[in-house]
């Protein structure tokens, strides 16, 4: 299904329109560079669950593209001009993994009153050091000079476990064709949007909503003691680790990924 906002098509999956309006809605935000795609397990597992709506960002997936940068405060306006256009005006539970969950805290920030929950997966609240900065510079270099697949080649080994990436072929090249889905302006957008996204560490005290935590063991990018801060920040939050997964917990460990959601659903759904 595709949607016109201002300036560009989305692309997106809807799953539970016709669901009674009682029942929860989850909007699902991919990472960097990823696509929609990723939410597949999650899409047909939880169908029946809640509302499940997962668009594919501008740059990337099917979705159109515009000139860069993409801030993360613009990417948390296309959620909204999204849930808009489908007349989803009560608050919605956020999942956003890596960059999702940077644009999860945008929305927090701009929009608190569309926010029922969290559902925050291998993300980060702190922003880019010094050292990750300039690699994101040097990423757009690389993406403007050589392309997608440049990007591909050194994102697709940091992005799963090591069991995962030497011996599970077909979903380490279902997640190249996830990568290789993105366009040069979203990549280059988002690394710059990324790169200069503010520090969201003093937001996490004032999140007041159910929130999930979810993160791979052999996660290369969230280190333990930034999420473990995270964990107590947020009131209330839960924290769980899942064993034998990377940067992509949800593809990686699909079943126990969306048995967490389907534990976090049914307390959301009694104390709402």
């Amino acid at each position: 299904m595709r949607i016109q906002l201002t300036d560009v098509t989305i692309s997106y999956e809807d799953s539970g329109a016709l669901l009674p309006a009682s029942q929860p809605t989850i909007l699902f935000i991919h990472g960097y560079p990823l696509s929609r795609e990723l939410w597949k397990p999650q899409m047909s597992d939880l169908a029946g669950s809640a509302r499940l709506l997962s668009p594919d960002l501008r740059g990337f997936g099917e979705s159109g593209a515009t000139p860069g940068p993409y801030s993360m405060e613009l990417l948390a306006d296309d959620c909204i001009a999204f849930l808009d256009q489908l007349g989803v005006v009560q608050p919605v539970i956020i999942c956003g993994l890596s960059m999702g969950g940077y644009i999860a805290f945008a929305l927090f920030r701009k929009y608190p009153m569309r926010v029922g929950g969290l559902i925050l997966a291998a993300t980060r609240a702190a922003g880019d050091s010094l050292e990750a900065k300039t690699n994101r510079d040097k990423a757009i270099v690389l993406a403007e000079k050589e392309g997608v697949e440049a990007i591909v080649r050194l994102m697709l080994p940091k992005m799963l476990a090591s069991r995962t990436y030497t011996s599970r072929h077909e979903l380490v090249e279902h997640v190249r064709s996830i990568l290789l889905s993105a366009s040069v302006p979203g990549i280059t957008g988002v690394l710059a949007g990324m790169r200069d996204r503010p520090d969201s560490t003093s937001l996490l005290s004032q999140i007041e909503v159910p929130t999930l935590l979810i993160f791979g063991e052999e996660d290369q990018f969230a280190l333990q003691p930034e999420v473990e801060a995270i964990r107590h920040s947020i009131r209330g939050a839960k924290l769980h680790w899942i064993p034998d997964a990377g940067h992509l917990p949800n593809l990686e460990q699909p079943a126990i990924f969306n048995s967490l959601v389907q534990e976090y659903l049914a307390t959301f759904t009694k104390h709402r």
